[in-house]
């Protein structure tokens, strides 16, 4: 199995709720090493660029407009197959369909605030790490 990288964003709903230490605990019973993170509180225009691939779907706005509303928590995360691991972790987008024990079951809303965000591929997991950490704030393998 290889070992993979990729990147979590604990949103504002579940910062405001208290549940960073919740999330993050999930993360590492769920098998993945926390590499790097951090607290940030992003812009509507930061937020806009990181959703830039969804700017034409119709909950862009809200979208965006959601995560600036407030702190969340970015990480890099590392294991086996972490990307499919991770997502493993959060359960399913809509907190009412996902299973007991899963990021989104035990601490989101619903299906807009689901408390997490995950990388899908590793494409994508790679220019979201690269969009809130240099290579300073992340260790080498």
């Amino acid at each position: 199995m290889a070992i993979e990288r990729t990147f979590s964003i604990v949103k504002p709903d579940a910062v405001a709720n208290n549940a960073i230490g919740g999330v993050l605990n999930l993360i590492e019973k769920g098998g993945l090493k926390i590499i790097a993170s951090k607290m940030i509180h992003m812009s509507k225009k930061e937020a806009e660029g990181f959703y830039a691939v969804h700017k034409a779907r119709p909950f862009f706005g809200d979208l965006t407009d959601f995560m600036s509303e407030g702190p969340c928590v970015v990480s890099v995360l590392e294991g086996e197959n972490a990307i499919a691991r991770y997502r493993e972790v959060l359960g399913a987008t809509n907190p009412e369909e996902a299973d007991a024990g899963t990021v989104r079951k035990d601490f989101g809303t619903n299906i807009e605030r689901n408390a997490a965000h995950g990388s899908d591929a590793p494409d994508t997991a790679a220019f979201e790490i690269g969009y809130f950490f240099n290579a300073l704030e992340i260790k080498e393998r």
